[in-house]
């Protein structure tokens, strides 16, 4: 089994442990920091199995630019995204983000999309956190923890991406 295949492995079942959380929300920062300066070739969480994008949203306060690496899964030709903040109380501020504006970019692979974001509720909602979990397992986890309802969102590229 390759090296990549293992580590991912290993992401996947420490994922539940809310100690991996704590690291996660702290190594977030260099996994932004690397994404940017590789031009998302490089990511200490996204791979083929737990595939990793970078999104840029408008602050709703600053209006200033706010890039959050997140996990996604596909559903068609969209991108879905889940505001788990590690299983928090709170909502992470990008979600926040997207209510406020729903235009964003996402960055997969070094490619550059335009986004329009829109947030999923009922069965819809149920059919994308299947698609979440199985990406990552300990969505799951995060939802008991958290004590809220994870917001959910689709975000359904808005032209063809530009290289």
């Amino acid at each position: 089994m390759p090296v990549r295949d293992r580590y991912a492995g290993l992401l996947r079942r420490l994922g539940h442990q809310r100690w991996f959380a704590w690291v996660g929300r702290r190594v977030t920062p260099l996994d932004r920091w690397l994404r940017r300066r590789t031009k998302g070739r490089w990511s200490l969480s996204g791979d083929r199995t737990t595939p990793a994008l970078l999104l840029t949203t408008t602050g709703r306060k600053s209006g200033l630019p706010r890039e959050q690496p997140l996990l996604y899964a596909t559903d068609g030709g969209s991108y879905v995204v889940v505001g788990s903040n590690w299983g928090q109380a709170g909502h992470p501020a990008w979600s926040a983000n997207l209510l406020a504006d729903p235009a964003a970019v996402v960055d997969v692979d070094g490619t550059r999309v335009p986004v329009r974001a829109s947030l999923c509720s009922g069965a819809e909602r149920e059919r994308m956190w299947a698609l979440l979990a199985a990406v990552w397992p300990a969505y799951d986890s995060y939802d008991r923890r958290a004590g809220r309802e994870l917001r959910v969102f689709r975000l359904t590229p808005e032209r063809a991406p530009d290289g």
